[in-house]
């Protein structure tokens, strides 16, 4: 894992003298140094100076966006800061930008106060100062206004920094594709060109032979020590130790792959096994559990945005998963979906401990029953994120959801299985996703929130859309009507 750090760019000025910009750096200090130990900051916050200058800014912005560990920029304005010297800075930068409005002193000192004071702590209108300029470059920024020491500012602040960081993982994520997408599915499709241009995702095809011939330069120690790993992190219950034997072949090979061309993703396909006896479940599952997107019948959209996702969950590689919409339960009072896919949904999101099993898959081209992972999947608040092609522009869409535990054991049901109630109701939020072009395919996430995807689509500047407890098919086709007439004339 990267060391991740957020630098710190205080706005001032050297109109108010040594002693006013001493104290300032020494706030600033204050401040990072506070916010460091509170411990509710994921990453690393690093204070970078007090900018008085166009060429100290420029410098300082130059120098983020070609710092590897530079994640993102936070800007506060102590004293007033003239927004003019911060275009051309502003202007050249390529890193997540947060503008934190806030002030040193929590409230005005009633005897305390004079003009000393009031030009020392110009933060309330050096932040509007500072906040023009952006608003007139059309920067995206997330602005974050309340004292520094309060919980829910530290909170907004880390939440920002974990979108940040899903940013970085698609500047460079690279997503390996084994064959093609399942044939004449239209909502796997996308410009590659368009998504490599926008998120930086390169996307790219790996023949199945290629990976079969991996798979037959794998050793018998290598097996022997990956399936000692899935018998320490699963219960074991089946006896075809052959099936779960042949799965580590394959997620040895496949992570081999991966790791040399340095991708972080990957898609296959059920309709193109040649030369496999089995379509990855175990192993596809077990990868997904180490932090890589999965995407299934070639859907690399999909599979991208699981490891961006993970990325931004806890340690860089939270609960999340590939996850499909299967089946409804349609009894009133009693509406769920369940969610679930042939083989492959990440254990990051299991209630219990998960086993593993083989069975007979009824669809593709599998010689032997594979072996996959069974369980349910936890219950509490997520969302579900689907990013699909509109044709010239990209649309994120995010459902908020309640999972529940299932409300049925399903026996004959083996595979991973998740259930829940979507917002703002089963009938309604099925209709508002089949309206905005949602696909079928999704990230399952419990520790990223809607927010921060919405953060994310604002510094990737794509289309978002959140479908909540309060939309209405009504309001959301006048939302999409509207975008779909801005975003023609960007």
């Amino acid at each position: 894992m990267m060391k991740r750090k957020f630098w710190l760019l205080v706005g001032s000025q050297t109109l108010y003298g040594i002693d006013v910009l001493r104290t300032v750096a020494e706030r600033a200090a204050e401040m990072v140094e506070y916010l460091n130990a509170s411990g509710r900051l994921p990453y690393e916050l690093v204070y970078k100076g007090t900018a008085k200058s166009n060429d100290e800014i420029s410098s300082v912005i130059r120098e983020a966006n070609y710092d590897e560990e530079c994640t993102g920029i936070i800007t506060w304005c102590h004293t007033f800061s003239p927004s003019k010297m911060w275009i051309n800075g502003l202007a050249a930068l390529q890193k997540p930008y947060c503008h934190l409005a806030t002030q040193y002193n929590r409230e005005i000192p009633n005897n305390e106060i004079d003009m000393d004071f009031m030009n020392l702590n110009q933060a309330a209108h050096g932040d509007r100062e500072h906040g023009f300029i952006a608003a007139r470059l059309r920067i995206p920024r997330k602005v974050i206004a309340g004292h520094w020491q309060d919980e829910s500012v530290i909170e907004k602040l880390g939440s920002w920094m974990r979108a940040s960081v899903g940013v970085a993982v698609s500047k460079e994520l690279k997503v390996m594709r084994f064959g093609d997408n399942m044939r004449e599915v239209a909502v796997t499709e996308g410009d590659k060109v368009e998504v490599q241009m926008k998120l930086g995702w390169q996307v790219n095809t790996w023949a199945v032979g290629d990976l079969v011939k991996e798979m037959n330069s794998v050793t018998e120690s290598e097996i022997n020590a990956l399936v000692t790993e899935y018998k320490s992190n699963y219960d074991i219950a089946t006896e075809n130790i052959e099936a779960i034997r042949y799965q580590a072949k394959e997620e040895i090979a496949m992570e081999k792959m991966l790791s040399r061309e340095g991708c972080i993703a990957f898609s296959n396909t059920f309709q193109d096994l040649y030369g496999m006896e089995q379509l990855p479940g175990l192993a596809s599952q077990h990868l997904m559990s180490k932090g890589y997107g999965y995407g299934g019948e070639g859907d690399w959209k999909v599979a991208a945005m699981t490891a961006i996702m993970k990325a931004m969950g806890e340690n860089e590689n939270g609960a999340s998963s590939f996850m499909e919409d299967y089946t409804y339960h349609l009894i009133k009072g009693s509406e769920y979906i369940l969610g679930a896919h042939m083989l492959e949904v990440c254990p990051s999101i299991a209630a219990g401990k998960p086993r593993i099993e083989t069975h007979h898959l009824g669809i593709g081209m599998n010689d032997k029953d594979p072996a996959r992972l069974v369980f349910e999947g936890k219950e509490g608040s997520a969302i579900v994120v689907s990013l699909v092609d509109m044709g010239g522009r990209l649309r994120l869409i995010c459902q908020d959801v309640e999972c529940v535990k299932p409300i049925m054991d399903m026996p004959n049901l083996p595979v991973a299985r998740v259930m829940w109630k979507p917002a703002p109701n089963l009938l309604t939020g099925i209709e508002c996703w089949i309206t905005a072009g949602g696909a079928h395919h999704t990230v399952l996430s419990y520790d990223v929130s809607a927010e921060q995807m919405k953060d994310f689509a604002n510094m990737m500047q794509i289309e978002f859309v959140h479908i909540t407890k309060d939309t209405t098919v009504e309001s959301l086709e006048e939302k999409l009507m509207i975008a779909d007439l801005v975003w023609k004339l960007k």
